[in-house]
């Protein structure tokens, strides 16, 4: 069948593509047009978390040539870490870079990179974080939630901040012990028969200075640039757990972009996974010599007993997860790429 005219025939098909062209033409533009807000919440500042959210928000402004416009909010500007998550989930905030034991309530697996004794380095750790399966594991728990995980890096050793030192492991018994809010950091400090106390990180500093609190679990990399020597000038560097941090962005505001962006939403974060590791590790040497300068103390535990504490911490992940099929399933992978990764 064709269209006539006075001189020459056209075929349908050829009339009809041309028509189709012509409305997609504008609507392809508009996209390419369009820009997309992505607000990026984090709790801290000034940690290798904050200048992975700096650095990540310039890659993608550059690589997407202004179509993506990140906004970041550090120090918990849009709420306590519940609330970043619950945003981020729903969509009022498009990304957070938040501890992934704080996703427990999203899915119990998140906490198994915060299981004691896992990495032994900073090195370690972030080779862990580097694993393709451990990876897979990690990015791929929010999906059925709202989540879509882009990147997981190392931010620190864990250190334990006090208001009295802690030079020995008896001098944790009785100690009230602000946790990360996940069972297998809080039966840890429990085996060192201190009480562990759920807290987000805002809460840290009044909770100690009330007396509320006698310590807290964390990174020298959160106490020195965030000034939480105002509350106690003590800090035991136990190195135990491993501090990470997980990147995630809202499904639905991931699956509204066209795909030359979603690409570049995962490839920039990808590669700014792998460039902090030389720069987390720079920030903890300069947070401990921050807070040594400041008048502050860092504390190790005798070797002897550095090695107990890591004996009374080998078999938590096991007895936490041993009744929980998925999270015994998760806590293997991760603890066998630990081992692979030594």
């Amino acid at each position: 069948m064709t269209l006539l005219g006075r001189n020459f025939a056209i075929p349908v098909t050829i009339a009809a593509g041309a028509i189709a062209l012509s409305l997609v033409q504008p609507q392809a533009a508009h996209a390419q047009d369009k820009t997309y807000v992505m607000k990026i919440t984090l709790p801290t500042l000034n940690d290798p978390s904050y200048v992975f959210a700096k650095n990540y928000a310039a890659a993608l402004e550059k690589d997407s040539g202004g179509r993506i416009k990140p906004e970041i909010y550090p120090a918990s500007q849009l709420g306590a870490i519940p609330r970043q998550i619950e945003g981020t989930q729903f969509g009022a905030i498009q990304c957070a870079v938040i501890p992934p034991e704080f996703f427990v309530g999203v899915d119990e697996r998140f906490e198994v990179m915060a299981a004691p004794g896992l990495v032994d380095s900073m090195d370690h750790g972030q080779r862990l974080a580097s694993d393709p399966v451990v990876l897979k594991l990690m990015l791929g728990l929010g999906a059925d939630k709202g989540l879509h995980g882009v990147a997981m890096f190392m931010n620190a050793p864990s250190s334990v901040i006090s208001k009295s030192p802690i030079r020995h492991l008896a001098d944790f018994k009785g100690k009230k012990i602000r946790m990360l809010a996940c069972p297998f950091q809080m039966q840890a400090i429990g085996r060192l028969r201190a009480t562990p106390v759920e807290m987000t990180i805002g809460d840290v500093v009044p909770a100690m200075q009330q007396g509320a609190i006698d310590g807290a679990v964390g990174g020298i990399v959160v106490w020195t640039p965030m000034h939480f020597q105002d509350a106690a000038k003590y800090v035991t560097e136990t190195g135990q757990p491993a501090v990470y941090v997980i990147i995630e962005v809202n499904q639905t505001w991931y699956n509204s972009l066209p795909a030359d962006l979603q690409k570049i939403v995962d490839r920039d974060a990808a590669t700014e996974q792998q460039a902090i590791y030389p720069v987390a590790a720079d920030i903890v040497a300069k947070a401990r010599k921050g807070w040594a300068d400041t008048g502050g103390e860092l504390i190790s535990l005798p070797a002897d007993e550095q090695a107990d504490m890591m004996k009374t911490f080998a078999n938590v992940g096991a007895d936490v997860s041993k009744t929980k099929p998925l999270l015994a399933e998760a806590y293997k992978i991760v603890t066998d790429a630990a081992q692979r990764t030594r």
